[in-house]
């Protein structure tokens, strides 16, 4: 059996501290247009010699940011999430909040913003926890009290209506909970969808008249999470793999089974007639034993969902391994003709290692980022060289766009050089391109998870 040892070396190092700088040097031109932050959430420990045994999806949350404005750098920070630990551990008095459901957590996974205000987000019944805009922490939030439970890592954004909306699990229940969060802020909508077996569910889908809810092969196991202190999941394939099309306006699943695998996200989804279509990245088989290495390879793939006969038709888009994959959020719930991604192949092959999660270098993370064009059935690769990692990429429309892919992609890419990283704008059109702008920060930004860019309310001149 392969010992497990401290996940956060390499490329997953952390930060010893905080950082703030102002004024930051550009290569390139940065679009004028670009007038908001790019932040993005992953795990980190409280101090570089913090060497203890964690799993990959564990560690304290940390929020690196950049504010652009008027075609300038203005800001870098980065910020420990002050759950009441970390606020300890930093000899701080603990924030005031919500009053946590199970436990008080740092919300690691993602960072988003909606209704005027920052939130980092997490699975699992635990509170997002709001931001300033200068990524200090404002404390546990409920959603001004609407928000009963916990909340999830991965909402989907409808851009019709402005609502959020979100599958959630809970560790000490045993139902899913489709939420709708308004355009102000407050839960208006929550529906339970009983599952007795207690699914892990890190992502949802969204089409017009559907919230797509994932049933697949992995069970909550906490029993397994207290005896091997890894993330509470196992692989469960006896009991099979179903897609759920709850409408948006209901409150009965209808379910249709595909074959066993596990899903961490969905590209997008979309209605075609009585089909509906769902492309997302799958693995064959994930947390065997528990663990999250030595796994299968994720391809991205495409569900279409014949609602009128029940049947689901599998079909594979690309072989290639990838992960963090992304549209423009304007065809989200639409019919959509890019996706992007970054390429895997290399961090996949370090978490086959025997060393399990340990001792990552910094090449084991995805150098390489992919556009797809689904309607031609065609790919290119942008890649950064070897030593570089980069993370997942944010899609800013361009203003008046008349193209899906008229718009900009942004990324935290390390530059092994310098021993830093850089914030690189690149032209969504012209993929393989010189990038529009490369901002260069002063300190590197470890791999990490999910982030977004958040745009300024509109000024009103």
């Amino acid at each position: 059996m392969s010992t497990v040892t401290n996940p956060f070396t390499g490329a997953y190092t952390p930060v010893a501290e905080e950082v703030t700088a102002f004024d930051l040097p550009v290569t390139g031109t940065l679009p004028p247009e670009l007038n908001g932050r790019y932040l993005r959430n992953g795990p980190n420990g409280m101090r570089a010699e913090d060497r203890r045994p964690r799993h990959l999806f564990g560690g304290y949350a940390m929020v690196h940011g950049v504010r652009l404005l008027d075609g300038r750098a203005r800001w870098y920070r980065n910020r420990m999430v002050r759950s009441a630990a970390v606020a300890e551990t930093l000899g701080e008095w603990p924030r005031s909040g919500a009053v946590p459901r199970i436990a008080d957590v740092a919300p690691n996974t993602h960072v988003i913003g909606h209704a005027d205000r920052t939130f980092a987000l997490v699975e699992g019944g635990f509170r997002p926890y709001e931001l300033s805009y200068e990524i200090e922490t404002v404390g546990a939030s409920d959603f001004c009290g609407t928000l009963p439970e916990g909340f999830a890592a991965h909402p989907k954004l409808d851009p019709v209506t402005g609502e959020l909306h979100a599958v959630t699990w809970q560790r000490d229940g045993e139902t899913l909970r489709h939420l709708v969060v308004s355009p102000q802020g407050a839960v208006v909508r929550a529906v339970d969808v009983p599952v007795l077996h207690r699914p892990v569910v890190h992502d949802m889908a969204l089409t017009r008249n559907f919230a797509v809810v994932l049933d697949l092969a992995v069970s909550l196991s906490l029993p397994d999470n207290r005896a091997r202190r890894t993330y509470p999941a196992v692989w469960d394939e006896s009991r099979g793999a179903r897609i759920g099309l709850l409408p948006r306006n209901g409150t009965e699943v209808a379910w249709y089974e595909v074959g066993p695998c596990f899903v961490f996200h969905t590209l997008n989804a979309h209605e075609d007639g009585h089909r509906v279509v769902i492309d997302v990245v799958r693995y064959p088989r994930m947390f065997v034993g528990g663990a999250l290495h030595g796994q299968s390879s994720p391809t991205l793939d495409r569900w279409t969902v014949d609602t009128v006969s029940g049947k689901v038709t599998e079909t594979r888009l690309d072989d290639r391994p990838q992960e963090f994959p992304a549209v423009s959020p304007a065809v989200v719930g639409g019919a959509h003709r890019y996706g992007y991604s970054t390429v895997t192949t290399d961090l996949l092959g370090h978490l086959a290692r025997p060393v399990g999660l340990g001792a990552l270098p910094p090449e084991a993370v995805g150098d390489a980022l992919i556009k797809h064009d689904l309607r031609q059935n065609s790919s290119v690769v942008r890649q950064f060289g070897v030593g570089s990692y980069a993370g997942e990429v944010s899609f800013v429309p361009r203003q008046g766009a008349r193209e899906e892919d008229d718009g900009y992609l942004l990324v935290y890419v390390h530059d092994p050089e310098r021993g830093a990283s850089d914030l690189v704008v690149l032209s969504a059109e012209d993929f393989t391109g010189a990038p529009l702008a490369t901002v260069h920060l002063p300190v590197r930004v470890p791999a990490g998870f999910h982030g977004s860019w958040i745009p300024d309310p509109v000024r009103e001149d």
